[in-house]
């Protein structure tokens, strides 16, 4: 292995580790040492011509990326994964109409159309999606976000109608078939939008948006919804009457109207709730602890479903105990129905929380599987899949859908090899539309809310990484808590962007900087439409305007010389002072921040460095600069127009006359080049201070500071000894260490009778 002449390496086999080294790049070292490669850039032309060209192995490789299935069906091993697929499938389809049926509770629509929604969206992911494991259909947290608009949209007061009796008394009725109709209509223009915003995203390849969602938000975010889904859910399983809440609060509300109607519990519900949630939790525990030895999952949801639906039709608990049963679960297929274009600017916002909840769930499941066994997944063609899924089901009354983890590792753990175990699960639900929805009318409701409850318990789990968290990184554990809460408090789509923004922020606040530096990153191309925004952004990060502190100073700098000519201050060895018995002229009040005619003053009549970090003796409000070196990291910055170039080169200057020394790092090869020929560098602004990495500039910066605190030292003592010093600023070389060292103690043993060209 050879190494280049500034790469050093040594072993250290008691350590077990090894330290590398090289110098500090900047920009004009680096290409002195290196000899740079010339790259023939193509022309327009060519590149045109190579994207347009078009052979047969290209037209392969696109036709396989877009349609995956040709990637992995003419690969499938008949003998060895069919038998296992179709074990998969039937199990995965039993539980996935169940949780089918059980969704439809959380979104507000009629039972049957979550059959539909356990249907529709496998058929196009069957021949998009990437992943071979996951099981595409509802999950409760996006169901629950469906819901929320839903019944936003569509609550029973807009459908309440008169009906008049015999006794020719009015009563207020709601007229629920209109609000049905209503409700699919909306859940199933939810799911055209949100197809559409996650097409869009796979087209475009924006599928590292998700990268932003990070895993203790997500936590957080589902735990937080897993409560949500509890509390809609308890009061199906209690049958108590309550309004339908939406927004800020709504869960608390909620759960006020369910004890204050608790009264009104019907028994029969209750029990047939708690046995069910009792039984699945217990069956769930026995197939996670035995896993290894049972040969398939008891699927306890479809057998409780079985038994309490035929106690239910058996004991007719709705007649003798006003039990809530399904009633009607329609048979067959409706036609396909436009989505209600109409709506789209009511339901964007929240359509595209649920796009990227629903991708990001998806993606988190199938990327678990994949490396298990040691596949990859497509991000942005995850994108497409699902959004040509949601689309495609959207126009068949369904609501949006992503996976379930439950569902999915059913299908996992029961031998699914590939996505044909998908295909007959789809082909089980598809039996259970046709001839078995009948079957399932006297199922009471309480019995599938507390199926929806039993499947939280993974989510819920997720309370016990708290403390590891907590452990692990202080920062992480508060965005969890903070994303829970808040999703809880304000509903899941305002939760879910108030803890994205605070784990944005905890990531600028956890940026560590050396002292007396300050780093900021660009993380797009500069150019003239945001030029403004970064120098407003400037500004606001480093805490004041350049230009408005040279100005400051300049006025401060004006009075301390007037005040010297005077005779009102003077300079001694303890610093400078005002004379005994006379009025300090200096602590007038600054009544002119930004006095123009007096700011004409050319600049070398008052040119004196002042320590500006310690107490002035005049009163003029200068803004402190609690740092010396300026970073600006460029390593997003793909290019820089003309105005760019201009105002960068502004900016440096502008810190520059107040002693800020800026560098720029990280930027790309073509960056200098842009600059070269906008006339960028001057005699002050050099190549040198570009530097090759964020470090280097670092590295570099405290070896000027430690390079000035070892050839400097008596300047550092008159530094801490006197609150305020002056000495005179030179425009030629800078003075050698004895010059240097002489003027400064020449100025603290002046006797304060001196004139304007000493100061």
């Amino acid at each position: 292995m050879s190494f280049p002449n500034w790469f050093y390496y040594k072993n250290m086999d008691k350590l077990g580790r090894y330290i590398v080294a090289r110098p500090i790049y900047n920009e004009v070292n680096f290409q002195e040492e290196n000899e740079r490669r010339l790259v023939v850039p193509k022309t327009l032309r060519e590149r045109v011509q190579k994207t347009c060209s078009c052979s047969k192995k290209k037209a392969i490789q696109v036709t396989k990326t877009l349609l995956p299935i040709l990637e992995w069906l003419p690969k499938y091993r008949v003998k060895e994964w069919l038998l296992s697929d179709v074990i998969s499938g039937i199990s995965t389809g039993l539980v996935a109409t169940l949780q089918g049926l059980a969704y439809a509770l959380l979104v507000g629509v009629p039972i049957g159309y979550g059959l539909y929604s356990a249907f529709f969206p496998i058929l196009p992911y069957f021949f998009l999606g990437t992943s071979r494991h996951i099981s595409v259909g509802p999950f409760p947290v996006v169901s629950l976000m469906v819901g929320s608009v839903v019944l936003s949209m569509a609550p029973d007061e807009n459908f309440r109608v008169l009906s008049s009796n015999l006794t020719g008394l009015n009563k207020t009725l709601i007229d629920t078939d209109a609000r049905d109709a209503q409700r699919v209509l909306i859940s199933s223009t939810v799911s055209f939008l949100v197809g559409i915003i996650q097409l869009l995203f796979g087209v475009f390849q924006i599928g590292f948006i998700v990268r932003y969602l990070a895993d203790p938000l997500v936590g957080g975010f589902t735990t937080a919804a897993a409560f949500q889904v509890l509390v809609s859910q308890l009061k199906i399983v209690l049958n108590v009457p309550t309004a339908n809440y939406n927004g800020v609060l709504s869960i608390i509300y909620t759960l006020i109207e369910i004890f204050q109607n608790i009264a009104k519990t019907n028994i029969a519900d209750l029990i047939a709730g708690l046995l069910t949630i009792f039984i699945c939790m217990v069956v769930k525990e026995i197939n996670d602890r035995f896993k290894h030895k049972i040969p398939v999952p008891i699927p306890i949801e479809v057998i409780v479903t079985i038994v309490a639906t035929g106690i239910s039709y058996g004991a007719d608990l709705e007649k003798k105990y006003n039990a809530g049963i399904v009633k009607h679960i329609p048979s067959g297929f409706l036609p396909p129905i436009n989505p209600a274009v109409g709506m789209f600017g009511d339901i964007i916002a929240s359509s595209f929380s649920i796009a990227i909840v629903a991708y990001a769930i998806a993606v988190s499941v199938g990327k678990v599987y994949a490396t298990k066994y040691d596949y990859a997944i497509d991000g942005n063609q995850e994108f497409i899949a699902f959004g040509i899924s949601n689309i495609f089901s959207g126009a068949f009354s369904c609501f949006a859908a992503t996976t379930a983890l439950s569902r999915t590792a059913v299908q996992e753990s029961t031998g699914g090899k590939t996505q044909v175990a998908g295909i007959i699960s789809a082909a089980i639900v598809l039996i259970a539309i046709v001839a078995l929805g009948k079957l399932l009318e006297p199922l009471q409701k309480s019995v599938l809310a507390a199926v929806v409850i039993a499947n939280l318990k993974g989510m819920f789990m997720q309370i016990g990484d708290v403390p590891r968290l907590w452990r692990q990184s202080k920062a992480d554990a508060m965005i969890w808590v903070f994303t829970c809460i808040a999703s809880i408090i304000l509903g899941l789509d305002l939760g879910l962007l108030a803890g994205l923004v605070f784990a944005l922020l905890t990531v600028v606040l956890r940026v560590v900087e050396p002292e007396g530096v300050k780093i900021l990153r660009f993380s797009s191309p500069i150019f003239y439409a945001n030029i403004d925004g970064l120098r407003s952004s400037l500004k606001s990060t480093v805490g004041f305007d350049a230009m408005r502190v040279y100005n400051k100073r300049l006025k401060a700098l004006r009075k301390i010389q007037k005040l010297i000519k005077k005779g009102k201050l003077k300079a001694t060895k303890n610093g400078i002072i005002s004379d005994f018995g006379t009025a300090n002229e200096a602590f007038e009040p600054d009544e002119d921040p930004e006095d123009p005619e007096e700011l004409d003053i050319p600049t070398k009549e008052v040119e004196i460095q002042v320590d500006w970090n310690s107490e002035l003796p005049v009163k003029v409000n200068v803004p402190k600069v609690p740092f010396h070196s300026l970073i600006f990291d460029f390593g997003a910055v793909s290019f820089l127009d003309v105005v760019a170039v201009r105002v960068m080169k502004t900016i440096l200057k502008e810190f520059e006359r107040i002693d800020v020394k800026v560098y720029i790092a990280s930027h790309l090869d073509h960056i200098i080049k842009t600059l070269e020929h906008c006339a960028f560098f001057d005699d002050k602004i050099k190549t040198e201070i570009f530097f090759l990495t964020v470090h280097d500039a670092v590295l570099h910066i405290q070896n000027q500071i430690m390079h000035r605190d070892i050839q400097d030292p008596i300047f550092e003592k008159v530094g801490t000894q006197t609150q305020f010093y002056l000495h005179q600023t030179w425009h030629t070389e800078s003075p050698s260490l004895t010059e240097y060292t002489e003027k400064v103690w020449g100025l603290i043993q002046h006797d304060g009778s001196c004139s304007s060209p000493c100061i």
